[in-house]
């Protein structure tokens, strides 16, 4: 005769005890998240060797010596040499420092430039990189900075404020805007369980065709007395200045673009509700069994993404353009920061460093095309690139023998144990 089986909190005792697992698409956040830094600095090495060789298969020179290859190889190698190093060289001119400048100010503005490009950037990059780390694929950057410049073109071109108090209030319309876009997706999902990769890509398109719609309507945001989709211009009250000055393109929305991480940083790291983030990221289940609200923190966290989005789009519209906007003047950004929040890590500081590298691959990639004659889509594949390495750090690993040394440490790790 059996023993009877005794029962603890509702199980067998001899049972283990069900745990919750994580979410398929958290894993994958995780793992995509969870690469170190060494494998992310390999990453880009391999993405500009791989750039490097399109420069160099795609140059008249190098294709004209190849064709005599056998005779004179030399000169094969003298071609993809100067293919290869002249590429890359006009791209540091054209995004760091321009050496052949005749001043010191006109040789420091490709790295202002970088700067311009870098902030909306940071900006989308850290909303993507948020939502990110709260398990949510956010994909509506694009929507989200539609709506925001949409907010914020109606408070810049409706209301006629002196500067202290018109530049503020265009930014938090954006912010607002954002806000309102990103957390549509947070409510439907917390709601009704859609989900948020469908969500932010259909909102991607009723945004750009809402804004499309304001901008060829009169007495919307179409420019008065024209018959074009564009907006009237910027007006200098409601302009980010100049941060050091002409030549230099730097304006102050790049400071606001490092007070967004900075404010990014203290929220996921240091606050309580950061806390509550990062825990329904790892694992919702687990977060909710705790006591933590899940759908509450799912809302939060796409709106508070959507609103650093729509201050992307603020910024686009309040930097330095002087001829008004159209309904592309998200300029591919929001999808472009995907790429800076999975190369950052969706860390704070790690989305502003990516953000500037994408900045200087954008501003370097004009001078590679006047100077060299390669064609700007070199850098998009190499941005592309990038983005492929960084989801696959087992795949750079192996290309630049790492597994080998991963094997040994473990071996290593595991015969000390013992």
């Amino acid at each position: 005769m059996s023993a009877p089986t005794r029962v603890t909190n509702g199980q067998p005792s001899g049972s283990k005890p069900e745990t919750a697992e994580r979410p398929p698409q958290n894993k994958l956040i995780t793992e995509l998240l969870s690469s170190s830094v060494t494998t992310t600095v390999l990453a880009i090495v391999l993405s500009m060797l791989i750039g490097g060789l399109l420069i160099a298969f795609t140059d008249p020179k190098v294709i004209e010596a190849s064709g005599y290859f056998f005779q004179r190889p030399a000169d094969t190698f003298v071609a993809l040499w100067d293919a290869i190093s002249g590429g890359y060289a006009a791209l540091f001119r054209g995004s760091i420092f321009n050496y052949e400048a005749p001043s010191f100010l006109r040789a420091i503005k490709p790295l202002s430039d970088t700067l311009n490009f870098a902030t909306p950037l940071i900006m989308a990059g850290l909303g993507v990189g948020l939502a990110f780390r709260v398990g949510l694929f956010n994909i509506g950057g694009r929507g989200q900075m539609l709506m925001g410049a949409a907010a914020s073109g109606f408070v810049m071109f409706g209301l006629d404020l002196p500067f202290a108090l018109h530049l503020p209030l265009v930014i938090i319309a954006g912010i607002a805007g954002g806000v309102i876009w990103g957390g549509l997706v947070g409510f439907l999902k917390a709601r009704t369980g859609a989900h948020e990769v469908i969500l932010t890509i259909m909102l991607n398109f009723v945004a750009f065709y809402f804004i499309a719609w304001l901008l060829s309507t009169p007495g919307l945001l179409m420019r008065p007395g024209g018959n074009q989709p564009i907006s009237p211009v910027t007006p200098e009250s409601a302009k980010f200045p100049l941060l050091f000055g002409a030549p230099l393109t730097t304006h102050w929305g790049f400071i606001v673009a490092l007070l967004a991480a900075g404010f990014v940083w203290w929220l996921m790291e240091r606050s309580s509700l950061g806390f509550r983030m990062r825990a329904v990221g790892e694992n919702p289940h687990a977060a909710r069994a705790s006591g933590i609200k899940v759908e509450r923190i799912i809302f939060y966290a796409m709106a508070i993404a959507g609103g650093l989005a729509g201050l992307a789009g603020a910024n686009q519209i309040a930097g330095t353009i002087t001829t008004g906007f159209g309904s592309h003047i998200d300029a591919g950004i929001g999808f472009d920061a995907i790429t800076v929040a999975l190369l950052g890590r969706s860390r704070a500081w790690g989305v502003v460093w990516a953000g500037l590298l994408f900045g200087a691959l954008k501003a370097g990639s004009f001078t590679m095309q006047i100077a060299e004659k390669i064609p700007v889509d070199i850098v998009l594949v190499v941005q592309a690139l990038i983005v492929l390495f960084i989801a696959a750090p087992p795949l750079v690993r192996t290309v630049f023998g790492l597994k080998r040394f991963d094997r040994v440490h473990a071996l290593q790790q595991k015969g000390a144990s013992a």
